[in-house]
């Protein structure tokens, strides 16, 4: 059966279009680069200094000085481009990412996001997801709906320190997909097979308005 990782990460998949150039922010949205061998001239970057990422390595490919920001090895493909984290966030910030696809701990109903710490959970610093939400064209975030508690991660209001306020624009969970226009609200697009607007209501903390027709 499909888990609930598999199923936001195959959804995530099918936001990026050919020619893009995509940032895949740290955990989940790095297990997408094994699904785009069909997107042609699309351009994986990490901001640790990589535009060209490919597939994860086979044991045979494994090469420990080729790795993401999340420091696991990965693979370049044909062309690409290495170069030191001060161009790539010169990348970033000038706006030439098409779209960053990243993790979550929280969404709240207005778009805002939280992603990079917890309090009083020890932490190396925010990473780029503070530059990548102000400087992408188009922020995705992914992540699962509910927490190990069984709360919900989509708030009224988020409780977390916060990555950036209204700067989502599209949130992909195991059980929806919902749009953000930027006015404050937020727009259920698609839920995932077998999802029932009741329950997906009861499992959702922030109000939404339901877009028609639902995909």
């Amino acid at each position: 059966m499909e888990s609930a990782r598999d199923r936001i990460v195959r959804r995530a998949a099918l936001e990026i279009a050919d020619a893009m150039v995509v940032n895949l922010g740290i955990g989940l949205p790095t297990l997408i680069a094994n699904l785009i061998d069909d997107r042609r001239g699309v351009l994986l970057q990490s901001e640790n200094g990589l535009l060209g990422i490919g597939r994860y390595p086979t044991a045979a490919q494994v090469d420990p000085d080729l790795i993401n920001a999340g420091k696991e090895t990965v693979t370049a493909v044909a062309g690409a481009s290495f170069f030191d984290s001060a161009e790539s966030f010169a990348m970033i910030r000038g706006g030439h990412v098409d779209l960053a696809i990243l993790g979550g701990m929280e969404v709240s109903a207005e778009g805002d996001l939280a992603n990079w710490m917890i309090p009083g959970k020890i932490v190396k610093g925010m990473g780029g997801a503070m530059d990548l939400v102000a400087g992408a064209r188009r922020t995705v975030v992914i992540m699962e709906h509910v927490n190990k508690a069984g709360e919900s991660k989509v708030k009224s209001a988020c409780t977390l320190p916060l990555t950036g306020r209204r700067v989502v624009d599209r949130l992909i969970t195991d059980l929806a997909v919902f749009d953000f226009p930027g006015d404050g609200t937020m727009a259920l697009v698609e839920t995932q097979p077998g999802v029932t607007l009741d329950e997906l209501r009861k499992r959702t903390d922030a109000p939404f308005a339901v877009a028609e027709p639902v995909g």
